[in-house]
């Protein structure tokens, strides 16, 4: 989850390198340093955010055409200056940065001890540069081939750029399950973990592939080879991405931004697929597999996170439609424990980033079982996008902030699509009641327009609760995933503690938490199990709960037994999700920055989790 910027060229690499840093500050912020070759490696790090790297090294000499810098999520060691990156080598002629986990760091550090090497850090990646250094200097050969030969000893995850006080001209960069993309500018080159670095600059990159190594030298064509010694071919794409998609726009945050940015991104992700006109849907990404995913004897959605709750909300909307028996599981348990999984089954990955190291390993091994493999997530060119047989772009934009928001409604965008497109062809669903959903999800952009035109009464509601050190949040049928989600978005953004619940288990353990300082959050659309909602309602009521609700435009019968309300308007019920996580978003979204907490950092957290 670390972020990892580098650059050679004609300009000076510092403001480059340095506001590269802050582009990729949302993959991590424990700490933070640079490295810059100008004569000697001369290497700046600190604790904290990149803001406390620029006050640490004002007034140092930081001049040099070549460079590289790092902003760390810690794994391995605390997060302090020491084991902040880039690190050097023994003899500080080589020096490192690095994202991913060396799993065998214990055994190579033995190794290396015993050889006479000292460690300054706890850190796996120290380990890596004073392994590269041991096969130069041994071996004999050139930094390149000592990173290769090193590559082929190691066991794990990385995405590194070493950068030698003998080659003052080239970088060196590799990478297997953590991201990695090079820009090609006009004599110059850009490495970068994702491309918000880049694209200011070029919009001609290379995504790097598994095990692949770029040498990377100034006035020279770009090479790459695998850690095999095989030769690879560089291929070029264009960026499509603007600058201003990764900047606030006048927003305070990047999470407000992203919020109200879902009108356009729940349109752009139904952009060219929902043809309202035609009364049909297409989705070109996944034409080639139809076949197979409609003769599926079941569909298994693997995510983490927010995109799990949106994997939910797909279990509901497909079996709905489809009627197709859908599964929804944990990345993180569905590798590691024993799936039974066929060649008749369909996987369906969903992740915002495309790089989740839970997910890619959940696909690859799905794809071993003889499963199709159908990937959604937002980013072009990302390792899920390459490691799936197929599948779909959500097109919600570049997602800054680390709490997910418009990506969330644009993955359930693109799993209604899929329901819709799969009981089109299946015939589960009467016509009428399709050309109804169509549109109504045609309407939703200026649905949510609506509610977003209601945030201050949610920044009201906020006022009241932000002090709470607790909540829940009840929902039943399609609004139970939307439950799970806006309690997430609460405990990860505000450190408040939160759960969400399907309104009925209320019984079945969590009442005994409501009293009268426990605000308790109900998704009470009229449409789906509306009195069933009320009776739980009335439960919480009676022990003297605060009750906040999400209700239909004009229901009176909610809106007297609440003590807050915030009004949604009405849609079909399987496309209530998308309407009611906006005011979820909101309220913790207001919560957070009325109780001093960074919202687009939060604690702890990154935003592409590409470790274990």
């Amino acid at each position: 989850m670390c972020g990892i910027v580098a650059y050679v060229g004609p300009k000076p690499a510092y403001p480059i390198l340095i506001k590269g840093l802050h582009r990729l500050e949302y993959r991590g912020y424990d700490s933070a340093g640079l490295c810059l070759l100008n004569g000697e490696l001369k290497v700046w790090k600190c604790k904290g955010k990149v803001s406390e790297l620029e006050k640490y090294i004002e007034g140092e000499n930081l001049e040099g055409t070549i460079g590289m810098a790092h902003t760390r999520w810690a794994t391995h060691g605390e997060p302090n200056q020491i084991n902040a990156h880039p690190h050097y080598s023994q003899s500080k002629h080589l020096s490192i940065i690095h994202n991913g986990i060396i799993e065998n760091y214990l055994v190579l550090r033995k190794e290396l001890q015993q050889r006479g090497y000292t460690f300054t850090s706890d850190t796996d990646t120290e380990v890596l540069i004073h392994l590269i250094e041991d096969i130069q200097q041994n071996e004999h050969v050139a930094v390149e081939e000592a990173v290769r030969i090193a590559l082929t000893q190691v066991i794990g995850a990385y995405a590194i750029v070493v950068l030698s006080q003998d080659h003052p001209d080239k970088i060196i960069a590799a990478r297997k399950g953590s991201p990695m993309v090079i820009g090609i500018g006009v004599d110059e080159f850009f490495v970068a973990s994702d491309a918000t670095p880049i694209i200011e600059y070029t919009n001609n990159v290379v995504f790097m592939n598994d095990e692949e190594i770029a040498i990377i030298e100034r006035h020279q064509e770009l090479k790459m080879r695998t850690i095999r010694n095989q030769e690879r071919t560089p291929y070029i794409q264009r960026l499509e991405m603007s600058l201003t998609a990764i900047e606030k726009s006048g927003f305070p945050h990047f999470m407000l931004k992203e919020i109200f940015e879902q009108p356009h991104s729940i349109e752009d992700s139904m952009r060219g697929r929902l043809h309202l006109d035609q009364d049909t849907v297409t989705l070109g990404g996944i034409r080639d597999y139809l076949p197979k995913i409609l003769n599926a004897e079941r569909i298994i959605i693997t995510a983490c996170g927010t995109s799990w709750h949106a994997g939910l909300v797909g279990e509901y909307i497909i079996e709905d439609l489809a009627r197709i028996p859908v599964e929804v599981e944990y990345s993180s348990e569905f590798r590691y424990r024993n799936p039974v999984i066929s060649e008749k089954d369909v996987i369906i990955a969903i992740s915002q980033s495309g790089e989740t190291a839970d997910t890619l390993a959940a696909i690859e091994l799905a794809k071993s079982k003889g499963a199709t493999v159908l990937g959604i997530c937002n980013v072009v060119g990302s390792s899920i996008a390459r490691a799936t047989h197929a599948g779909v772009y959500t097109h919600a934009g570049p997602e800054i902030g680390v709490a997910s928001t418009k990506a969330f409604t644009a993955q359930v965008v693109v799993l209604t699509l899929i329901g819709l497109l799969l009981a089109e062809k299946k015939g589960t669903v009467p016509e009428s009641h399709l050309h109804k959903l169509r549109l109504e999800l045609g309407l939703i952009p200026s649905k949510v327009e609506k509610i977003l035109e209601r945030a201050n009464k949610i920044k009201d509601i906020a006022t009241i609760y932000k002090d709470r050190t607790n909540a829940l949040y009840l929902g039943r049928g399609y609004n139970f995933p939307v439950a799970l989600e806006g309690a997430l978005k609460l405990k990860e953004i505000s450190y408040i503690h939160a759960e969400g619940y399907p309104a009925a288990e209320m019984k079945h353990g969590p009442i005994a938490l409501i009293d009268k300082y426990m605000p308790v959050v109900f998704i009470a659309h009229k449409r789906g199990i509306y009195e069933k909602v009320i009776t739980n309602i009335e439960e919480v009521r009676a022990r003297k709960g605060n009750i906040i609700a999400i209700i239909t435009e004009g229901d009176e019968s909610v809106k007297k037994l609440a003590d807050h309300y915030i009004e949604i308007p009405d849609t079909e019920e399987m496309l209530i999700p998308l309407l009611a996580t906006i005011p979820l978003q909101l309220l913790s979204y207001y919560v957070a920055v009325m109780r001093g907490c960074n919202v687009d950092q939060p604690r702890n957290l990154a935003k592409s989790v590409t470790v274990e």
